[in-house]
This record gives C-alpha cells, sequence and structure tokens, in this order.
C-alpha cells in the first residue's frame, strides 16, 4: 500500500538511511502503527533484475562514491585517499554489500574500560547498558534475519575455502571453528530463497537469500500503509525550532529539488561518517558545534576494527571463490586474554575477493613478475578476514572540510584515523596466527594483506550514561535534543570483536519500542 505523506505534516518520524538500522528501525515503528518517512540518498535496486555475480560491476551500481578525503597514518589514508570506506549508496544500505555475519557481542565487550582498564590513548568507556539489556532484541533480531545456528535454523555448507580453514585450525589445536551464524536461509524462509552457493555474492545476493533491508523490512513496512521510502533523497541538513527541539529535514530530492520535511522525530541512519557529517553539517546559532554535541564528541571516536587478511596459496586448486564469501569462522582467539601482548579479541573469518578486487587488495600499487606470478596463483588460494576490537581515541575522529565541497556546496566529512598500539599488536599477532593455520595443511605462499576500505565504520555518536562522554543514551536518544536519535553503528561505544551488523538491527527493534512507546506517552 503505498502512502504519501506530505512535506508540512509534523507528525511523521523521518529516518535518514535505509540500512541495518534506519530499514529496520522503520519498519519496526510502522508495524507499530507510527508514520514514517525513510530518506535514502541512493537509488533502489532490484535485487532480481539489478543484481549480478560480478563484484566490479555491483560496486559500480551500489558504491558511495561522493569525494571524501583522508588523513592519518593508517594504510587506506596512502593506498585509497578517496575511498576511506567501503559503504553504499542504495536503498538497504551496506545490507547489499555485506558478508552476512551475526554475531552476539560478549558481555565483557559491553564493559570495555571495566574489562581492560585505563589504556594510554584510548578513549574507553563503558556500554550504559548491559548483555542482559540486549539478550531479548538479539533474539527477536536473529529470528528477522534468519540467523543460522538459531532458532532451529541449520548452518550452512561449507565450501572449500572452509574446509581447509577448518583443517589448517584443527591442526594447530583451535576448537570453535564452523560455517557461522549467517542471516543467509540455509533453507527457504520468510518468502526468501536458500542459499544457491553460486559465489561472488559479497555485493549482493540475487536469490535474496541474504538477509537485506532492501527486500525484506522495506516491502514490509510499506504493506502497513504507515510508511513511505523516498529514494534519491540526499539529506543536507536538520532543522530545529526556536526550542531547540528539531522540527524537520533539508533535502534535495530526485528532480534536484531542496524540499524541507518536517517531522515531530528525526533518526539518523547514514553510517559512522554521514551521521556525524549531518550534525555538524546541521550548525546554528544555537548549536554552533553542530547539533547533539555539547560534549563535543560529535565525529570522535571513530572505529573501523582491527582489519587485515592472509591468502595462502597451496599446490592444488583450492577455488576459494566458489559457495557463500564468508561462511567459516574461528572464534577462539575472540576471548579477552591480554598475556597475547594486547586487550580484546579478534574473530578469523574465511573470505574470498574476486579477481578485479584481489589484484586491487593483495598488494596495493604492486606490478611486475612477482605480482604476476600471485595473480597467477588465484585459483590455488584460500583466505580469511580478521576481524577483532580496535581502540577508540578521541583523534580518530570525521570533520567537515570546506575546503572540499559536494555537489550540494556542503563541505565533504574529511576520516582521519591512526592506528592504536593495541591495535597494531593484535593485527600482527592475528597475521601470524592466520599464518599457522594455513601452514599447517601445506601452504607453499602466505600473503598477509593490509587493510582495506571496511563497511565496518562505528563510533563517532557514541552512547554513555554522562552526556560529557557521549552523544547518545542507552536508547540512541541523543543527550541533548530529544527528539533526535542515532540509529546506526555510529552509537556504539566500543566496537567488539564481533560483526556489528546483528547489534546494530537488535539496537534498532529495541530503540523502535521506546520511540513508539514515548509518542503513545506524549513525552516525544
Amino acid at each position: 500500500m503505498k502512502k504519501e505523506f506530505a512535506h508540512d505534516n509534523r507528525n511523521v518520524v523521518v529516518v535518514i538511511g535505509s540500512g541495518a538500522g534506519g530499514g529496520t528501525l522503520s519498519n519496526e515503528l510502522a508495524q507499530k502503527g507510527v508514520d514514517v518517512i525513510c530518506l535514502e540518498a541512493g537509488t533502489r535496486l532490484d535485487y532480481r533484475t539489478d543484481f549480478e555475480n560480478n563484484e566490479w560491476g555491483m560496486f559500480s551500481k551500489e558504491a558511495w562514491l561522493e569525494p571524501r578525503t583522508t588523513s592519518g597514518t593508517w594504510e587506506v589514508a596512502r593506498d585509497f585517499p578517496g575511498l576511506p570506506a567501503w559503504i553504499c549508496k542504495t536503498v538497504g544500505g551496506s545490507t547489499l554489500h555485506w558478508a552476512g555475519a551475526s554475531l552476539r557481542f560478549q558481555p565483557h565487550e559491553l564493559k570495555a574500560k571495566t574489562t581492560y582498564g585505563d589504556i594510554a590513548g584510548a578513549n574507553l568507556l563503558d556500554w550504559p547498558i548491559t548483555i542482559e539489556d540486549l539478550a531479548p532484541y538479539y533474539t527477536k533480531a536473529e529470528d528477522k534475519m534468519g540467523v543460522t545456528r538459531t532458532h532451529d535454523i541449520p548452518g550452512l555448507p561449507g565450501n572449500n575455502n572452509f574446509k581447509v580453514m577448518q583443517a589448517g585450525a584443527q591442526k594447530v589445536g583451535y576448537k570453535n571453528v564452523h560455517t557461522g551464524r549467517m542471516a543467509i536461509n540455509s533453507q527457504p524462509r520468510d518468502g526468501r530463497a536458500a542459499c544457491q552457493q553460486t559465489g561472488f555474492c559479497f555485493q549482493g545476493c540475487r536469490y535474496g537469500a541474504k538477509w537485506s533491508t532492501l527486500y525484506s523490512e522495506i516491502p514490509k513496512a510499506e504493506q502497513t500503509g504507515h510508511f513511505e521510502l523516498r529514494p534519491s533523497s540526499h539529506v543536507q541538513i536538520i532543522t530545529h525550532d526556536a526550542k531547540g527541539n528539531v522540527d524537520g529535514v533539508l533535502y534535495v530530492d530526485a528532480n534536484g529539488q531542496q524540499q524541507h520535511q518536517k517531522a515531530r522525530v528525526v533518526c539518523v541512519a547514514g553510517n559512522s561518517i554521514e551521521s556525524p557529517r549531518i550534525l555538524l553539517n546541521s550548525a546554528t546559532s544555537m548549536f554552533p558545534e553542530g547539533l547533539a554535541n555539547s560534549s563535543g564528541q560529535v565525529g570522535r571516536n571513530y572505529m573501523r576494527h582491527v582489519t587485515g587478511s592472509v591468502y595462502a596459496e597451496f599446490e592444488n586448486p583450492v577455488h576459494m571463490y566458489r559457495g557463500t564469501t564468508m561462511a567459516g569462522i574461528i572464534t577462539d582467539e575472540s576471548r579477552h586474554d591480554p598475556s597475547r601482548g594486547f586487550v580484546g579479541g579478534f574473530e578469523m573469518e574465511t573470505l574470498s575477493l574476486g579477481l578485479p578486487f584481489m589484484a586491487a587488495f593483495l598488494k596495493p600499487g604492486a606490478w611486475g613478475k612477482d605480482f604476476a606470478e600471485n595473480m597467477e596463483g588465484y585459483e590455488k588460494m584460500a583466505g580469511m578476514w580478521i576481524v577483532g576490537e580496535d581502540m577508540p581515541r578521541e583523534s580518530n575522529r570525521i570533520t567537515l572540510n570546506s575546503d572540499v565541497k559536494d555537489s550540494f556546496g556542503l563541505p565533504v566529512p574529511n576520516v582521519h584515523f591512526d592506528d592504536h598500539p593495541n591495535d597494531v599488536a593484535m593485527r600482527n599477532y592475528a597475521y601470524k596466527k592466520g599464518g599457522e593455520v594455513y601452514n599447517a595443511v601445506g601452504a607453499v605462499k602466505v600473503h598477509n594483506v593490509v587493510p582495506y576500505p571496511s563497511t565496518h565504520n562505528l563510533g563517532t555518536n557514541r552512547m554513555s550514561s554522562k552526556a560529557q562522554e557521549g552523544v547518545v543514551n542507552q536508547w540512541g536518544q541523543t543527550h541533548d535534543i530529544k527528539n533526535l536519535f542515532i540509529s546506526d553503528g555510529s552509537q556504539f561505544t566500543t566496537g567488539a570483536s564481533e560483526n556489528p551488523t546483528l547489534t546494530i538491527v537488535a539496537l534498532a527493534i529495541r530503540q523502535a519500542d521506546f520511540i513508539a512507546e514515548s509518542l503513545n506517552q506524549r513525552t516525544l
């Protein structure tokens, strides 16, 4: 049931972004009878006709390619200065470009400051919520997304890439190795097909087996009659009234016309780069440092996980690209064990890249005989991705670069990042352990691959119990403005070692309960 709301309708909730946070929140609110407008900067693709098993082709259809600038000592600033993050500008956001790994945080990861103590150069803080607060919402999120190994859903089969990793893991003594908890149907469920194991699915599933808000949450919201999706709507700023409450969103529509949508509540779910950018660009005389920024924490504490990859070449073909991209995980190292030389932990997850991206990422800028030999060994490679908890730092942040403007004349975000020594120690240890896994089963060559543009962008509008230490409270409600919410991974206080999407979805379900009840009680 297609619904259209008037621009002067002051009773709607406006959600900015349609990904894991925004798309889920929109549907949850609409199901409760709340009128919602979702503004999405990108276009709406059809997974049945627009998706293809071609990573490069899908990258050009999905990626957010507006100008950004980069600074800091991280490898991405050196190798990909114009692409500090690999996120999507399309309906469904980065739930199109994600592997599907859906893991719960561990209890200690929500209490990083208490657990790890004072770490020099890190801005650690405990979350204002506990694992007990999140547990029922994790259960709802797992059911919504169809996460394997939960709700009696069987795990996915293991492809060759997994079998190589599993064999090596068992030889070196790891115990917790399986095909993962994945939001990818191992059997038909919720009107979506089962995984067909065709490979090259990282940038989108042609069968709808991998959960995405594009073809799950958004269509369900539309059926309620309480929801309107406006694709190709690029948000510029959030506006507020004389009392300091937000009252609408200024955006450019699909026809290039500037529009002002009135709102009772605004929820920002534009990812950890665009969300703080919107708040900072919305500065006024009442909020000279940007909206919700009395603490000075908007844009700070940017995290992207400790990442890196290990690829190994073997004597015989592996064909790692066949089958599900990331259905394989070793979780033994995700524990907190400072005796390893760092706090926090990391996962090792199977990963394969197509030839174009392998050529770009294996050794950025490489050329010549060695590079050609490495590419010739592609079919004999197995690969894994390292995902670990990085340290929040105030100096790792999103700021506005007024020297570079976007097509609408607004300053673009600058992404600054420097590795913390704990990040470096963890990555080096993980490289060593990944190499041990592959060497145990006869690898003839091992490649340690530096981090490349990642979709795990976290922090920058973090949760805190005290207003001066963060941007939002335990509900994602900004400390400064009661009817302004953050609804994406930018509200993460710390990053944990797990892939973040399941937690983003769980928080969105929880936030929807709070917003709907507050609207009913007229406290919003």
